[in-house]
């Protein structure tokens, strides 16, 4: 029965910990073993498939660490103070024009400059006194954020967006409905508009009115004393993050590039060698925390993939459907915002839901765009809802850096409400629109 699905029953023990503000990790390692023991595993088997589940992208998570490293060097420089002060001359207190500038660079991490979430950590720290200033509610900051670390991957077949399409048409094509790689952008810029009507209703409608924030010691610079005059080494900090790109885009390895990255640094001198110890310290506190989410939400995948749920709750939907589109879609994006919601990886989710969708859409008379469609809003609906998503870690790492910003309240409800539900109401129309 599906109410006794153990991915079901997971999901929502997951969510109710994190509602309740028990810690993400905590409530992870918790959900892993419900979903463990209801699925008659035992709890032997649950740890040894959790802990295994955890050495699955060790990578992911160093990069983090590493990234971490490196943004707290750059922003000992002070070129994160500079920056800052660019932008908030830039947007001259149009409090609206601060929300979508951000919005922008996050688009750009994705396609044009993809570091993903690396640059928050460097940027939005220091602007923090500009949102206490302009009395920007960081709730509307999050759902930019959020934004532009989705939507583009999603709707752009560039950078992050090419590795997306590229799992989505192999997948397919793996279980027999091809699609090109070049042609799922075609299937999908649907879903980027309507995140983007989401997010600009969210800020405009829901999110505008000021909010007090309180200027906390280590984040009150005010940024008309900041010398914008650029030494060398700031200039050391540039390269130092140029270098990091360059390499990451050549060797293809995120935590190579920050190394090398951190190692101009320190070369240098644009940091002093004796502080070396005192900023990796800050750079695991700044990203460390969502490193080690991210390997705890290794584990829980590999629990609920071994505990047979995914598809006993695939095939137990199928009784409500019959052979209508609609109900079809509607089940399909329920079932994929509970996993997505429970794993937090859209990209991982992809190769989950097409062996099981692809079939399914077959039967009920959905064509190759619709399929397309169905499966990337299934395997990205949930992703900026759910708590353990690094694409809610990153802004709350951010946004919460002086210690005033909720995780759940003030990034997850916000990005859910803003994104999640717009493609939900998109999608369950797809097999009228392809």
């Amino acid at each position: 029965m599906i109410l006794t699905n153990p991915v079901l029953i997971a999901v929502i023990v997951l969510l109710v910990l994190c509602f309740l503000k028990v810690n993400v990790l905590l409530a992870l390692f918790a959900s892993a073993v419900t979903a463990g023991l209801v699925s008659g595993m035992g709890i032997q088997t649950t740890m040894t498939t959790f802990i295994a589940g955890i050495g699955e992208d060790p990578e992911t998570a160093l990069a983090y660490v590493m990234l971490g490293a490196l943004a707290a060097t750059i922003s000992y420089t002070g070129v994160s103070d500079i920056l800052a002060v660019k932008i908030a001359k830039m947007v001259n207190g149009k409090s609206l024009v601060f929300v979508f500038v951000i919005g922008a660079v996050a688009c750009l991490s994705q396609n044009l400059i993809p570091v993903h979430i690396a640059f928050i950590p460097i940027l939005i720290p220091p602007l923090l006194i500009v949102m206490n200033k302009m009395k920007i509610d960081r709730r509307a900051v999050a759902c930019a954020l959020a934004f532009g670390l989705r939507a583009p991957y999603v709707a752009i077949p560039a950078g992050f967006g090419l590795i997306y399409h590229g799992i989505i048409s192999n997948n397919m094509t793996k279980n027999g409905m091809p699609v090109e790689k070049m042609e799922v952008w075609r299937y999908t810029w649907p879903l980027g508009i309507v995140m983007l009507i989401g997010f600009i209703f969210v800020v405009l409608f829901l999110y505008r009115k000021p909010r007090e924030y309180k200027n906390i010691e280590g984040f009150a610079v005010d940024l008309d004393t900041v010398d914008t005059h650029m030494t060398g080494k700031h200039y050391a900090a540039v390269i130092a993050a140029v270098a990091t790109l360059a390499i990451q885009l050549i060797a293809g390895s995120l935590p190579l590039g920050a190394l090398v990255g951190l190692a101009i640094m320190f070369l240098t001198k644009a940091v002093k060698w004796s502080d070396m110890d005192k900023i990796m310290d800050q750079g695991v506190g700044l990203m460390g925390f969502i490193a080690f989410v991210m390997l705890a939400s290794n584990g829980f995948s590999a629990v609920l993939r071994d505990s047979g749920g995914v598809d006993q709750l695939i095939q137990g939907s199928l009784a409500f459907i019959g052979g209508s589109k609609l109900l079809g879609a509607f089940v399909m994006m329920l079932v994929g915002l509970f996993i997505v919601m429970g794993t937090g990886t859209s990209f991982g989710t992809v190769p989950v839901l097409a062996v099981l969708y692809v079939p399914l859409c077959a039967q009920l008379g959905f064509s190759a765009g619709a399929t397309t469609l169905l499966i990337a809003a299934a395997a990205t609906i949930g992703d900026t809802g759910s708590p353990v998503s690094d694409t809610t870690l990153g802004p709350t790492a951010g946004l919460n850096a002086d210690g005033q910003h909720d995780h759940i309240w003030d990034t997850c409800v916000p990005t859910f409400i803003a994104s999640d539900i717009p493609i939900f109401l998109l999608a369950i129309f797809a097999g009228f629109m392809f």
